[in-house]
């Protein structure tokens, strides 16, 4: 067996989730990208993953395995990146447990991110969200859920995995009503809910009507909702509310959109950008600022 074999489960065990505590969600997007590489690896070399040693994982390799992201598998720069960043990381943990290949290993750290444009934020009007909170049928219990997940997303801000992530005892409608959420970075917040917002999830969760434990936004076997289940569910309706709103058929809209119209509605509102980001959850303030060059109006 090479060193790379031991050396990638180590890579997982001790480093990400022994040292680093990292977020299920890392560890899953850490494994996709390099699981694309050690395939592509094998093709080039005519070995199986198992017998690749790390000396042919080379700096030639890493930059044909990056552009045949772009130009064979049409991923985004974004994703380029991404993958790249989990390559990274990987070699800098080899770095210091595999010296001999020291030289091999610096010439894959000094591959650098390639810049991309940053496009403005699309986000939905008002009258985009009434069309797609009016295309929930709620006679249906499908629809009941949808227009409350979809209304709380669109107060919120909330990130689809936190969304997912939601229970019933999450939701908070006494005194101080809010939404708790354990987010990106372990970051634990809570939001506060309008009362509109929170009437809307009362109403819900009379009908849902599941333990404190059971998830807030479940499937009809009362499993949880996935986010690519979410993601479908926000499909259907936006093909439904553009038979009513043309406008809102000419966006590109995931569940993210929604998360950019609770920014932009908290900008227009007259929120300072510092407020913003702590309702978000952002680190930094410079993703904050994203939304300061979206409204020309706002401007």
């Amino acid at each position: 067996m090479s060193a790379l074999a031991p050396a990638l489960q180590a890579f997982f065990t001790d480093r990400l989730i022994g040292q680093r505590a990292a977020s299920p969600n890392t560890v899953a997007a850490y494994r996709t990208g390099l699981r694309l590489l050690l395939g592509f690896a094998a093709e080039r070399t005519g070995k199986n993953p198992s017998a690749l040693d790390i000396a042919e994982l080379d700096a030639p390799l890493i930059a044909a395995f990056l552009d045949h992201l772009e130009h064979d598998r049409h991923n985004s720069v974004a994703t380029r990146n991404s993958r790249l960043a989990a390559i990274h990381s990987l070699f800098g943990y080899l770095a210091l447990h595999h010296p001999e290949h020291a030289g091999s290993v610096q010439r894959v750290l000094a591959i650098p991110v390639k810049r991309t444009q940053r496009n403005l934020v699309t986000y939905l009007t008002e009258d985009e969200v009434d069309a797609l909170l009016g295309s929930c049928d709620q006679s249906r219990w499908t629809g009941h859920r949808d227009h409350a997940m979809f209304a709380l997303a669109i107060q919120t801000g909330l990130r689809i995995s936190e969304l997912a992530g939601l229970d019933c005892c999450d939701v908070t409608l006494a005194t101080g009503t809010n939404v708790h959420t354990v987010g990106k970075g372990r970051k634990e917040r809570r939001t506060p809910l309008v009362p509109a917002t929170r009437a809307i999830l009362r109403t819900w969760l009379g009908q849902r009507a599941g333990a404190p434990t059971d998830p807030l936004f479940p499937t009809t076997t009362g499993r949880r909702l996935s986010p690519d289940a979410i993601e479908r569910r926000l499909a259907h309706h936006l093909a439904v509310a553009a038979m009513t709103c043309p406008s809102i058929g000419t966006k590109r809209v995931t569940m993210h959109t929604l998360r950019h119209t609770a920014a932009m509605r908290l900008l227009l509102a007259g929120n300072d950008i510092t407020v913003i980001a702590l309702w978000l959850g952002h680190e930094q303030i410079a993703t904050t600022n994203i939304y300061l060059h979206a409204d020309m109006s706002h401007k």
